[in-house]
């Protein structure tokens, strides 16, 4: 006996709608990497960039580490792709072990390189698990960075925002206040700590929006190329992780290609989620891989182009 027709599933079949939706090509892009510690590790990063610069992003940025541990190769980084490669670069900057004369002789080092924008952070404890405690001479927190910054040179000037609340943060509200005062001391934009649901990121919006906050508001994309290590990420920063990705990933550690498909695939659909609420901009976080961010940008539209100096 046939069963019944389902009115819904007719409905739905009779859509004349594409298996795939692809966005019109209103994305920009943006993609963070990290100093190298080895030869090896300097190739992978290099062909990176190479890979990744002919999409047009807006900027790459290169991190500081903790305590200031990477700064001279940071500052290497950062002047090589300014002078190398068509694509804006940003500099990471962190109040951590370092006065304020430091910073501004870090900074002036920036400008005369030619950079001219600078992600402004409070940084993280040079020793994990202390306390972060304000360095003698230096700045309190990213706010007075921001400002500090500005008083020296027109920089862009992009700051850190958390969709779930910095761990240090005592509440939400508390945490928002904190992003209106880096906003407020010039900061152009908030680049989002990577999360795993749009409903994360498109609440918090709102109620940046809500509290007054009317800068460009990026989220970060974090493509899993490890769940183990994204789970330990999330662990440190407060990011949730929901159920159904340990589902989705499991029984993949060994089977690294499919792992990656599977990467892509969850990424390219937050993304797309998140374009359908109005996100135009993107952040992609890229452990110095370029594969997984160059698949999900063309998931995404994004295309080489001609690119000029």
């Amino acid at each position: 006996m046939t069963p019944p027709p389902n009115a819904a599933l007719e409905e739905f079949a009779a859509r004349d709608t594409p298996l795939f939706f692809s966005p019109p090509g209103d994305i920009d892009v943006s993609f963070e990497f990290f100093p190298p510690k080895t030869e090896k590790m300097n190739e992978q990063l290099w062909q990176a960039i190479e890979t990744l610069v002919p999409l047009g992003p807006r900027f790459v940025s290169v991190t500081y580490g903790a305590g200031g541990s990477t700064r001279e190769r940071t500052h290497g980084i950062v002047a090589r792709i300014q002078q190398e490669t068509p694509i804006p670069a940003a500099a990471h900057l962190t109040c951590v072990e370092a006065t304020r004369e430091e910073i501004a002789a870090i900074a002036e080092d920036y400008w005369n390189a030619g950079v001219r924008h600078i992600v402004a952070l409070r940084g993280d404890p040079p020793e994990q698990g202390k306390a972060y405690a304000v360095h003698p001479g230096g700045y309190e927190n990213a706010a007075a960075l921001v400002e500090g910054l500005r008083a020296l040179h027109p920089f862009d000037i992009s700051v850190a925002a958390y969709p779930e609340c910095h761990p240090d943060s005592p509440d939400a509200e508390a945490d928002l206040d904190n992003l209106k005062r880096k906003i407020d001391a010039g900061a152009s934009r908030a680049i989002t700590q990577f999360f795993f649901e749009p409903a994360t990121f498109l609440r918090f919006r709102d109620k940046a929006a809500a509290a007054g906050i009317n800068a460009e508001i990026v989220p970060g994309i974090m493509p899993v190329m490890s769940f183990a290590a994204v789970a330990r990420m999330s662990a440190m920063c407060g990011t949730a992780v929901p159920d159904w990705m340990e589902t989705m990933f499991e029984g993949l550690d060994d089977h690294p290609a499919s792992r990656q498909l599977v990467a892509a695939t969850l990424a390219s659909r937050l993304c797309h989620k998140l374009y359908v609420g109005g996100v135009r901009q993107f952040h992609f976080y890229t452990l110095n891989r370029a594969d997984l961010a160059y698949a999900i940008c063309h998931l995404l539209g994004v295309r080489p182009k001609e690119i000029t100096k």
